[in-house]
């Protein structure tokens, strides 16, 4: 009975170390993520009594990081986290941080000056990502098909430097980056954007399925923290506070820094809310989810559809 008693406090005891572990987030360049710095620099995840440990990455070791079970969530793009899923890591998606709004773009030389000028052009994109799909939107809006161009494949982080050297004409890539390639060949301009086609990229909180099951209270206390950072960043009288903490965390200049958040629509807790009723258009993240895995399919990402309802887990956020 006493060795009975005692096994039992070895459990409770252990149940609290295992509970005392703090969540482990990976996010990484992006605005809709920088922001989270926010939170951190202002104590509003130990205020709001959850205890977590943000770890910074570039993007695809973030992912990958996922992946290999060392973190419980990671900030990507809806897109992606059906290729995570698809390929072994699935994930949850339990906020919608925000979807991009100008920052993923086509960046063409001096003297192309429309989509429609692509055409016969080689274009840096890394095959297969989130921006090869926004060019393809491009030239789908402007009467060109994919093999009226010649791709490059590039990793994106790596398209400024292409761009600059003259390899190809024009690049599709997401900021920093876009921004660097802009800055790179004098006279370059962005030919098309995610303002373009809004909803086609939706940035999200992926968690772990495993970790949101055992313990979704304190999921719901972070996603809590995230519309409390959205609403400091969206205030006027305290957005300036709010990109000094984004800008400090990418090392650059606030007000270099605050083109950038201009460039993402960050979504207050309404809008996130509208974005997670399914439907079939980009106004929804069902109905973005359902274009993206199309593209992925359609570009050997992997071979299967992927069921999109599957990744999301809207009920967080709708409870808030």
């Amino acid at each position: 009975m006493r060795m009975g008693k005692l096994l039992a406090g070895l459990v409770l005891g252990m149940a609290g170390v295992l509970h005392a572990e703090p969540l482990k987030i990976a996010y990484s360049d992006w605005p809709g993520w920088v922001a989270w710095q926010i939170g951190i620099d202002k104590g509003w995840f130990k205020e709001a009594g959850v205890d977590v440990d943000f770890e910074w990455f570039e993007y695809v070791p973030s992912m990958e990081a996922f992946a290999a079970g060392k973190v419980d969530a990671v900030s990507m793009t809806n897109g992606d986290a059906l290729v995570t899923g698809a390929t072994g890591a699935p994930s949850k998606a339990i906020i919608i941080n925000d979807y991009s709004n100008g920052n993923d773009m086509v960046v063409a030389k001096p003297g192309i000056e429309t989509v429609k000028d692509l055409k016969g052009k080689k274009i840096g994109v890394e095959i297969g990502f989130v921006d090869h799909l926004l060019l393809l939107k491009a030239l789908e809006a402007n009467g060109l098909k994919e093999k009226d161009v010649t791709l490059v494949n590039i990793p994106t982080h790596e398209t400024p430097k292409a761009f600059a050297s003259g390899d190809v004409d024009a690049i599709a890539a997401w900021q920093p980056n876009s921004g660097q390639a802009l800055k790179a060949v004098p006279g370059s301009k962005a030919i098309y954007t995610s303002a373009d086609a809004p909803g086609l990229i939706y940035d999200v909180l992926a968690v772990n399925p495993s970790s949101l099951s055992a313990r979704e209270d304190d999921w719901k206390k972070v996603a809590g923290v995230w519309y409390k950072i959205v609403d400091y960043l969206n205030d006027p009288a305290t957005k300036a506070d709010a990109i000094k903490s984004m800008s400090a965390r990418v090392n650059l200049p606030p007000e270099e820094y605050a083109a950038f958040v201009g460039g993402t629509k960050i979504l207050p807790l309404a809008e996130a809310k509208k974005a997670f009723k399914k439907g079939p258009g980009l106004d929804s993240i069902y109905g973005s989810g359902d274009v993206v895995d199309k593209f992925n399919v359609d570009n050997k990402v992997y071979e299967k559809p992927q069921a999109v309802g599957d990744y999301l887990a809207p009920a967080i956020t709708r409870g808030l």
